[in-house]
Order: structure tokens, then sequence, then C-alpha cells
């Protein structure tokens, strides 16, 4: 059962596993099927065994982690966890990205896709065809990264919770940082074309919506600025109620319009999310977990290896603001 588990910081050096992993193989989630510890994982369970409460009226104070070596291995993987959910929450990557895969190495080589002829064949005629091959280049994995310097003694006496908005914050950052990578890998060499003036009218979106003549523009990333620019259009006040529905903004014609700080203030990268990108992991979140038990938080850090890799090249366009 959970009370019996020896928790020891070797549980995060387990090839190929995170802590919570490493952890279940210890403490299997089927024990306590049809039990009241049924929703709880094996990171959770272990702190409903040292009574630590990290959220709500009663939540704890980051010294309860600490108040023996067993509860403070679970220390590092909290702080993965929390940063790990605010990059989540600021994540593009699942409405932009056709495909997600993983990589033990620090580069990659994608595919690419290319077609010729049209689609009709006249009888005896050739039959056109479609290309897949690899990538000309390998391409990089990249390390994001973020470090947040701070001491047991400023952090001891906080709440879990405002210790966890910190932490969200972290992630959230390095998140950013990771979305506009793929945004920007999206629009290199993509077609593009320009708005009819300075900025942009309900004629410019339409006419952009048509720039993919062999795909789908169902996805429009741009900048805060543009896409309060397209939000005050007069057309797009009848977007309201996808709005309160679905959570996100869509043109009339059910475009999704999504904002990315750090694209350049007059450009908008317009894909068809079905085949545009493929996001290639090397790492999920990792935190330096040594650190954070033998020197208690004299700083926390966070990093993950991604890189992006266009399949078609054909399902990406570009719009800019007239000079």
């Amino acid at each position: 059962m959970y009370n019996d588990i020896r928790l020891e910081k070797s549980l995060y050096s387990v090839s190929g596993k995170t802590f919570t992993q490493a952890l279940a193989e210890l403490d299997p989630d089927e024990n306590y099927s049809s039990t009241e510890l049924s929703g709880l994982d094996a990171f959770e369970r272990q702190l409903k065994r040292f009574d630590i409460k990290v959220s709500g009226e009663n939540c704890d104070m980051v010294e309860k982690f600490f108040m023996n070596t067993q509860s403070a291995v679970l220390f590092p993987e909290f702080v993965r966890r929390t940063i790990k959910q605010g990059l989540d929450e600021v994540s593009i990557l699942p409405d932009i990205t056709a495909a997600r895969s993983c990589t033990d190495g620090i580069d990659f080589r994608g595919m690419s896709i290319s077609s010729s002829g049209e689609d009709t064949a006249e009888q005896g005629a050739a039959i056109s065809s479609t290309t897949v091959q690899l990538a000309s280049k390998a391409t990089a994995v990249k390390k994001f990264a973020r470090k947040l310097s701070v001491t047991y003694e400023a952090i001891r006496k906080q709440r879990i919770e405002a210790l966890a908005v910190v932490l969200r914050g972290l992630g959230a950052a390095v998140s950013r940082a990771i979305n506009l990578e793929a945004v920007k890998t999206l629009a290199a060499d993509a077609s593009s074309s320009a708005m009819s003036g300075a900025t942009v009218t309900y004629a410019d979106l339409a006419s952009f919506w048509a720039k993919l003549p062999k795909n789908d523009m169902n996805v429009i990333v741009t900048t805060p600025a543009i896409m309060a620019d397209i939000l005050a259009l007069d057309e797009m006040k009848y977007c309201v109620s996808d709005f309160m529905a679905t959570g996100k903004v869509k043109t009339p014609y059910g475009v999704t319009l999504i904002k990315c700080s750090g694209l350049d203030t007059e450009e908008m990268v317009g894909i068809d999310s079905k085949t545009a990108l493929e996001a290639v992991f090397a790492t999920d979140v990792v935190v330096d977990s040594d650190k954070l038990l033998s020197t208690q938080c004299e700083e926390i850090s966070c990093s993950i290896m991604v890189g992006f890799s266009k399949i078609d090249a054909d399902a990406a366009a570009v719009m800019t603001a007239a000079n």
C-alpha cells in the first residue's frame, strides 16, 4: 500500500520515467480501483499519506514538504508538475500542430510533402503523384529554460498555493517562447501577401482565408494588437456566441484566431493545422531534483527540449500590413 512505500530521491533517476511513473511501478493505480483513492495517482496518494494540502482553504505552507526526509522527496515532483501545468495552460501547440513525436537525440529529420499534376487522369495517362521524403537537412531541438532565484527562507512560510502561482508563471514564460518558435517555423518561407492598409479589414481576412488553395486555413495566429483590431470589426460581433460556447474566438467562416506575443507587430500567420507542423520533443519538463533537495531551493530551474518541422510547405501563409 502507499503508506508503506519508501520514498528516496533515486526515484528521480529511473531512466525514461518521471518520478510519478517510477512511483506507480511500486504503487500501481489499479490497486485502488473502486476505493476512495481511485481518483488519485501515485504522487497524489503520497501527498495524502503525509497530509500535505497543496490548495484550498486549508492549504499548507511550503515547509510542510520538509517535515521529514521522505516527504521532502515529493517537493521536486510538485515543482515539476506545477511548472508543466503553467506551460500547458499557455501552450498553443494543440491548436497548431498536426503531429507530436519524440526523439532521444539532439536533432531529427522531419518529413516533407510535395505534389505535382492534377488529381484527374485521362485513360492511359500518367497518374499525378504526391511525394513524401525526408527533409533536406536535420532540425536541431532547442532547449527552452528559465530559472527562479529564491531561498528556502523566503518561501518556507508561504502557502503552497501561492508558490504554485509563481511556478505556473515560470512554465508560462517558457511556453510562450516555445509558441513563438513554432509560429516562426510556420512563417519561414511561407507565401506572403499584404493587407490593403495599415490595419486589417474584414476584406483582408476573407482574402487571406483563400491563400491556401490546396488546404483549408482553419487557424490564424497573430499578435495581440492585430487580434484586438480583428475583434473590433463590426462583422465579429456575430461570433460572440461561439466564444461563449467554446472559449475560442472564430471568424464568421470558422477560422480560429489565436494570439501569440512576440510575433512581428504587423503579421498574421494562417495555417491548415491538420497538416502544417510537427512538434518533436526530446524531453518533457525537467527540473533539477538534486539541487532542490540538497540546497533547499536556492534556485528552481526548469527546461524542455523541442523542435519543429514543417510537414506540408503549402499549408501556411503570411499576411503583413501594407507599408
